[in-house]
C-alpha cells in the first residue's frame, strides 16, 4: 500500500481593504490583508494547516507588517473592519528597499534608478 503525503506553504488573500495615507511612502493607498500558512496533504488533498501568520500589505508601495493572530482571525471571519496603523511596524516588501519618488508622476521606485521607469524624467 502506498501513501502519498506532503507539506506545502500557502498564501491566501483575505477579504479586507482599508483606505489610508500610506505611512511608508505618503501616497493615498490601501491596506490589504493576507495569511501565510503551511499545510499537510494526503493524496494531494490538503488535510489541515498550521503555522498561520497574518499580514497586511500596502497596495501603493508594498510595505508589509505582521499583525496579531487574534486580529487576523477576526479579519478572516469578517468581524474586523479597521486596523490602527500607528501600532504596525512596516517593512519594505519583496526587495523594495530604499525608494525614491518621481517629482513628475509620483511613481515610487528603487533607489538605484537614475530615471523614472514610468515617465522617463531624471531623478534629482
Amino acid at each position: 500500500m502506498f501513501f502519498i503525503f506532503g507539506m506545502n506553504g500557502g498564501h491566501e488573500s483575505l477579504r479586507f481593504r482599508q483606505t489610508l495615507v500610506c505611512p511608508c511612502c505618503g501616497r493615498y493607498g490601501a491596506l490589504e490583508a493576507y495569511k501565510e500558512f503551511n499545510s499537510f496533504s494526503l493524496f494531494f488533498i490538503p488535510m489541515f494547516s498550521f503555522n498561520k501568520r497574518y499580514f497586511v500589505r500596502t497596495a501603493c508601495c508594498g510595505c508589509v507588517s505582521e499583525i496579531d493572530k487574534e486580529l487576523g482571525k477576526k479579519i478572516e471571519k469578517g468581524q474586523a473592519t479597521n486596523i490602527d496603523v500607528s501600532q504596525l511596524r512596516f517593512h519594505t516588501g519583496y526587495g523594495f528597499t530604499p525608494y525614491k519618488r518621481c517629482a513628475g508622476c509620483g511613481y515610487a521606485t528603487a533607489d538605484d534608478f537614475a530615471f523614472c521607469p514610468k515617465c522617463g524624467r531624471k531623478f534629482e
